[in-house]
């Protein structure tokens, strides 16, 4: 089986967290029975990074041929101490690999590096939170994202920095190997997952989790593990010590749905997958939290899997 190549590219004081998070990733999918070659490049001889540590074995970038199934990786540097002597090098470089429609994707500031080349002209991007506001005043032509993790835009990724690099990989991995084997890497690597293992399959879930409000994310959590309870915004406020309506008002502006609308959907999701696995309609209704089964029925009949239903 041919491996899916992964390119990471390395500027002089670069982030070890921002390189080695991504790398962890791609490497442990190896360990769990999907192994991808990795490969590191630079424009320096003998780059480093931000914390002091050196790389040795790091091939020159024009030893790398980029194809179309690649993923280009840039770790995020530190700006303050960014090396632009080899820039005209890799701007050509990094042009070539979004030409030939490789995975190109940024890790924290290495954005700055994708817009100076030109690459996020028009696109909607992120990085580090503690950067968005230097990064779209310095690029006016970015449509830079505050509170995300990362931002798909065609085949350029841009992610929030540091331990998101971490999730963008995931995300790679998952799309090529599916969500069952993300969080087999995910749970290898002992990290949390934000396309957590009882949900990763909901594109519900998945929509509007990709987000950094740690306080959204717990109430999230309890959701998509209760639905089969009552749930009241009352309730869910309480567990992070908010009013129901400043939490009402924080969900919103996060994850652009209303909290009602956000468990109504998933409870949908989630009920017309298990219809489609066979299971009995009073089940499911229970399972799901939907109050009867002649509603849920109106549901798998709207969806087309009405001749699949079982009644209890």
């Amino acid at each position: 089986m041919e491996r899916k190549r992964v390119i990471f590219f390395l500027f002089d004081h670069v982030h070890l967290m921002d390189l080695a998070g991504a790398v962890t990733v791609f490497y442990e999918a190896g360990c769990c029975g999907h192994p991808y070659e990795l490969r590191y490049v630079s424009p320096y001889t003998a780059p480093g990074t931000s914390s002091g540590l050196g790389f040795t074995r790091v091939e020159p970038p024009d030893a790398i041929t980029i194809q179309r199934d690649d993923i280009v990786i840039v770790a995020g540097m530190d700006l303050a101490k960014w090396d632009h002597s080899a820039d005209d090098t890799w701007m050509l470089w990094l042009q070539q690999a979004a030409a030939v429609g490789a995975t190109l994707c940024s890790v924290c500031t290495a954005a700055f590096a994708l817009a100076a080349a030109g690459l996020l002209d028009g696109r909607s991007c992120t990085t580090h939170w503690g950067y968005t506001a230097a990064l779209q005043q310095r690029f006016p032509k970015l449509q830079v994202i505050e509170n995300r993790l990362f931002v798909k835009s065609d085949n350029i990724y841009t992610s929030a920095g540091i331990s998101t690099g971490i999730d963008l990989a995931l995300f790679l991995v998952e799309e090529h190997y599916g969500p069952t084997f993300a969080y087999t890497v995910a749970k290898d690597m002992v990290v949390y997952i934000r396309r957590d293992g009882a949900a990763s399959q909901h594109s519900i879930h998945l929509q509007y989790r990709q987000h950094i409000n740690h306080q959204v994310h717990e109430i999230q959590d309890h959701i998509t593990h209760h639905l089969h309870t009552k749930l009241t915004i009352t309730e869910l406020a309480a567990m992070v010590y908010m009013s129901p309506r400043n939490l009402t008002r924080l969900f919103k502006s996060t994850t652009g749905i209303t909290i009602g609308d956000y468990i109504r959907n998933l409870r949908e999701e989630k009920a017309m997958q298990l219809l489609k696995d066979g299971q009995k309609l009073a089940w499911v209704a229970k399972t799901c939290g939907i109050g009867s089964t002649r509603q849920l029925g109106q549901l798998a009949k709207k969806a087309g899997i009405a001749a699949s239903m079982k009644m209890a």
